[in-house]
């Protein structure tokens, strides 16, 4: 009887198209909660203070900051992970076979930043470039799912690519440009202790126990070092061995896109409209994100692209056209999870956190839209 229950849920798990809609149920009701009677309790109960009696960790910090500097730790180990198995054994691993995803990625994190800067170059809300530089892999390829057919399995495979090179095109932003201040002595600790867990790699240790301990440690003076703490998942998962990482991901997929991803959606999109939208919408913030990520993505994407191929740097999926190759530019628009987790980074000011938010939320929806209706017709 519980089986008979329980499989309509596990055959739901299963669907690539899964975590996009679990991911956009979490929003909706994050986003209704927020702005209705119980607004007050739901809102402040993201910011409630945990104390946790660690030395160094001791300092006040709410809920909201627990998730997005400890909890999202897995999301970022695994995404680590998934890089290093593209380059060891996928789509990755030639130079021939990366060269176009690789370029693509590239153009499609240059123009948005670029896009960005021109409306918001020389004020103060320019350190928000980095927010429309990212494709959320989840629901991107969860959209390019519901085209079946209709679109050539080489060019999901180069999208799948893509949001990797463009995910560790983010980790790299986050860890050089969004980092405030640096301690050196717990930088220094943190390069030790990656040191071990290299040697430990290079001696074939395979016992994931022996990666887990000091990873703990290396996250502690991440943390502290002032270089954000979800890097030490990523610096983690280069350093765990081949042979287990495929398992790895497989064991972590439901944990991180079902619990983690949803905990961090629903925390990070707590947002109370304002009474005046239009205002929200008319902001060079908005303007920047949203041109950024709907216009710069499909832009940068193809036109590195089309340079990487007149050049013979690379070639087309097969099977693919120029026009498909567009479709793809237009759907990788869809930033979510890493533009909203850069931009409680990029900026301190509640009110344009809000902003960039509404509009990241905003861009990706119609990226996603405009997306899927042009790739049905395309050909």
């Amino acid at each position: 009887m519980i089986k008979k229950l329980l499989s309509p849920i596990y055959e739901f798990l299963q669907d690539s198209r899964a975590v996009g809609i679990v991911l956009i149920i979490c929003t909706a009701i994050s986003l209704l909660l927020a702005n209705s009677a119980w607004q007050q309790s739901y809102v402040a109960s993201w910011d409630t203070v945990v104390h946790i009696p660690i030395p160094q960790l001791h300092l006040p910090h709410t809920i909201l900051h627990w998730i997005n500097d400890g909890l999202m730790v897995p999301f970022f180990f695994l995404v680590g992970m998934e890089i290093k198995r593209e380059v060891t054994i996928g789509e990755l691993s030639s130079i021939r076979q990366s060269m176009l995803p690789i370029l693509a990625a590239l153009g499609g994190m240059i123009c948005p930043a670029l896009i960005f800067t021109i409306f918001n170059g020389g004020t103060p809300y320019a350190n928000g470039w980095g927010i429309p530089m990212a494709t959320d892999i989840a629901f991107s390829l969860g959209i390019l799912s519901l085209l079946g057919n209709r679109v050539p399995l080489s060019l999901k495979i180069f999208l799948t690519a893509l949001a990797i090179i463009d995910d560790l095109g983010a980790i790299l932003t986050i860890a050089v440009f969004y980092t405030a201040s640096i301690q050196v002595g717990y930088l220094l600790a943190a390069g030790v202790i990656l040191i071990l867990l290299i040697i430990l790699n290079r001696c074939k240790v395979r016992q994931l126990w022996c990666y887990f301990i000091p990873g703990i440690l290396l996250w502690y003076c991440i943390y502290n070092s002032g270089i954000h703490a979800t890097i030490a998942g990523v610096l983690l998962a280069a350093c765990i061995p081949s042979s287990k990482v495929s398992r790895l991901i497989h064991q972590l997929h439901d944990p991180v896109n079902f619990v983690i991803m949803p905990i961090f959606a629903l925390s990070n999109t707590a947002i109370v409209f304002p009474p005046d939208m239009l205002h929200t919408f008319n902001s060079s913030i908005s303007y920047g994100i949203m041109a950024g990520l709907v216009i710069g993505k499909p832009l940068g994407i193809f036109l590195f692209s089309y340079i990487a191929v007149r050049f013979k740097l690379a070639a087309l999926p097969d099977q693919a056209t120029w026009k498909q190759l567009i479709g793809i530019g237009m759907i990788a628009g869809i930033g979510f999870t890493m533009s909203i987790f850069i931009s409680t980074l990029a900026y301190t000011h509640a009110e344009w956190q809000i902003i960039s938010k509404i509009a990241v939320i905003a861009a990706s929806l119609l990226a996603g839209t405009i997306g899927y209706c042009y790739l049905r017709i395309a050909k």
